[in-house]
């Protein structure tokens, strides 16, 4: 198939007007779609491209660089699209590989570059390599997984199927449970999430060079970017040893991953200014700077600035743990608040442990949502001023908490039944307008159009969506001043405009152990006051944004951030 290279011309939100943006990623502030609960345009209750080619305005008047689209391919969907089926098409239930290319093409014209999803680690399990390699033993098609015999006696069949003793080891899994299921001729086959994702062997030629002929599909058209799921889990070690504190993990970070994203790499120079964006959950900063040397990956993700307390000395040292990590491998930090799998950052401020990690927040302690939004409004002036890229999660713009109130038949998350622990509550359909569900997400379809058919009875959205939504609705929040949608636009425009925010440095200000504060350039700052009395602000003129009314005389109060014009250059210390 030959190559459908586009030429792009595309000015970044955060560069100069008139200039063209190379390097885009290093500044960019990127939204991601989660498409099924975007916005629906067939009235079947699920998000699809059709609705984000509808609400596509929505993003251009939030003024963001870039969309990443979490999977939209052909999947039977047993977790949520990432167990995919084919990476060169789009499934049916979001619209067509032709709409997926409009929606690219009116995006650009938007000023907006694209970024899709790949998941490198598993497939589904109805993949037509999967498919073949069940269909025998000695299928080539088998040596693309992780197929292993039983552990001891192999015995096809009998108590082996049932039988946890015969799995090859006792790895738990990702979402939790077991990873190997057996099949009918007595094997075994790895899947670090679900049995319906079994995991690629990328030992094997067949599977690299695959994937980056699926770089390139995308690629050919007119993708800006690679978001790369679970990127640190692709090898395991051979000798499937056991998991044991203090030696190296058997399926994490093996240094092997590495030499497929030096090859990744050398797809993505071929296209100009592209960018490949890795999932790295790593604690150890030394190795997840590894993925971003200059022949690896562009960027990756800052779990570690998304899991900090709301705590000013954990959160200075995590800012400057991310700066000093991302300098030393010329890579641009990011900063991340939420996405598709944590608990939304409005529910985790407004709780006592203010953290987020998969061990907690899974019992539904309390949440003063008031509390949480205040400091939501603040993380959002914090994470939008400091140097490097930004990403929003879709309805974090909306001020949304997670929906911890799914009944349980409707869950759909398979974390749930094997963790206790469900990621829908973030995952809830968006509220466009109107004072109650489904708040304008199923709009339905094009029958609407013809005055002779009577409107069908549209269907409820595949999550349900809380009835106090009514005032975080885009419609509600549009124009009013006090609102998250327009403290997000104000500030996604300020960063536009504003000199100090296109420049990678930064330095802190010396304004008391409780208050983060720092300046952008010669005449920028930012002050977020995280102590529990208000405090007044550095000397300046005025101030360009508060996430919160200032109290009398001026100070700041707690959870608050201000964004300011400095009367002059103040002195400054790092530490």
């Amino acid at each position: 198939m030959p190559k459908r290279r586009r030429k792009q011309v595309l000015v970044s939100a955060n560069e100069a007007p008139g200039k063209d943006a190379p390097g885009w990623w290093k500044s960019a502030v990127i939204y991601q779609v989660y498409p099924r609960s975007f916005a629906d345009s067939n009235g079947d209750g699920l998000g699809d491209i059709g609705g984000v080619r509808a609400r596509l305005g929505h993003l251009r008047d939030l003024g963001v660089d870039a969309i990443w689209m979490s999977p939209w391919y052909p999947s039977p969907m047993a977790d949520a699209g990432y167990d995919v089926a084919d990476f060169r098409d789009i499934d049916p239930v979001f619209g067509t590989l032709a709409e997926a290319e409009a929606l690219i093409e009116e995006a650009h014209a938007a000023g907006i570059r694209m970024i899709v999803d790949i998941v490198p680690n598993h497939v589904s399990s109805e993949h037509p390599w999967f498919q073949a390699a069940l269909a025998s033993p000695d299928a080539p098609e088998r040596d693309y997984f992780w197929f292993r015999p039983a552990h001891g006696d192999h015995m096809a069949g009998g108590d082996n199927m049932a039988g946890g003793e015969n799995m090859p080891t006792n790895w738990t899994g990702e979402f939790g449970g077991t990873t190997w299921t057996q099949v009918p001729d007595g094997d075994w086959y790895l899947h670090l999430f679900t049995p319906q994702q079994p995991d690629l062997n990328w030992e094997h030629p067949v599977v690299r060079a695959e994937f980056e002929s699926i770089l390139r599909f995308w690629f050919d058209r007119g993708v800006d970017g690679i978001r790369i799921d679970s990127a640190a889990l692709l090898f395991k070690d051979p000798a499937l040893p056991e998991v044991t504190d203090g030696e190296p993990h058997p399926f994490h970070d093996l240094d092997a991953v590495h030499d497929v994203y030096r090859s990744w790499r050398r797809v993505a120079d071929e296209y100009p200014d592209r960018a490949l964006i890795g999932e790295v959950w790593m604690p150890d900063v030394e190795r997840f700077t590894n993925y971003l040397r200059p022949d690896e990956l562009h960027a990756a993700f800052n779990f570690d600035f998304l899991g900090c307390a709301w705590d000013p000395a954990l959160m200075r040292a995590c800012i400057d743990r991310t700066l000093e990590a991302h300098a030393a491998v010329g890579a641009p930090p990011t900063w991340v608040l939420s996405n598709h799998d944590v608990t939304r950052h409005v529910t985790r401020y407004g709780r006592a442990d203010t953290t987020f990690s998969f061990d907690n927040n899974l019992d539904r302690t309390p949440v003063d949502l008031e509390l949480g939004t205040r400091r939501a409004r603040a993380a959002a002036l914090l994470s939008l001023s400091l140097p490097g890229s930004a990403y929003v999660y879709q309805g974090e713009e909306l001020g949304l908490w997670e929906n911890e109130h799914i009944p349980e038949d409707r869950i759909q998350d398979p974390m749930y039944a094997r963790r206790g622990h469900t990621r829908d509550g973030c995952r809830v359909p968006l509220p466009w307008s109107d004072d109650e569900p489904p708040f304008a997400f199923t709009e339905g379809g094009p029958w609407l159009a013809e005055p002779s058919l009577a409107e069908p009875s549209l269907a409820e959205p595949w999550l349900p969506q809380p009835r106090e939504w009514k005032d975080r609705t885009v419609q509600a929040q549009t124009g009013d001043p006090n609102s998250m949608l327009e403290l997000y636009r104000r500030a996604i425009r300020l960063r536009r405009a504003e000199p100090g925010l296109h420049t990678p440095e930064m330095s802190w200000l010396d304004h008391g152990p409780d208050v983060l504060a720092y300046t952008r350039g010669p005449d920028f700052a930012c002050v977020l006051n995280l102590s529990g009395t208000a405090v007044p602000l550095p000397d300046h003129v005025s101030p360009l944004l508060l996430s919160g009314p200032l109290e009398d005389g001026g100070l700041l109060p707690p959870d608050t951030a201000a964004w300011l014009r400095l009367r002059q250059p103040r002195s400054t210390q790092r530490e």
